[in-house]
């Protein structure tokens, strides 16, 4: 059974950092893409960063480039997401995906590619 459980939310202030993990079990990590996503109150789900199998390529979306990096460890199972300059518009719950094992390398924004899902990590910026 596919598990992927999330940890390092909390409370911080606007311009400060915080790095969310996402621990995987049960899954083909080491030869999958993972992604993140986040939904803010009353927002759609919205993709923010994925990395491929292999480290070597990632994808983010432009709001958070240049302040957030996405990293993954494939002896230990986990992918993380490294925030810097955070701000209020960044509040959110942040999820970590593994795609359907159909599109095992797939590392993009189509959300409808992820098929596991974690139970999400709250971040709140205040300003």
């Amino acid at each position: 059974q596919v598990q992927l459980v999330e940890s390092g939310g909390g409370l911080v202030q606007a311009g400060g950092s915080l790095r969310l993990s996402c621990a995987a079990s049960g899954y083909a990590f080491s030869w999958s893409g993972m992604g993140w996503f986040r939904q803010a109150p009353g927002k759609e789900r919205e993709f923010v960063a994925g990395i491929s199998w292999s480290r070597t390529n990632t994808n983010y979306a432009d709001s958070v480039k240049d302040r957030f990096t996405i990293s993954r460890d494939n002896v230990k199972n986990t992918v993380s997401l490294e925030m810097n300059s955070l701000k209020p518009e960044d509040t959110a719950g942040y999820y970590c995906a593994a795609p359907h094992l159909s599109r095992q390398y797939y590392y993009g924004p189509e959300e409808s590619k992820y098929g596991y899902w974690g139970q999400g990590t709250q971040v709140t910026v205040s300003s």
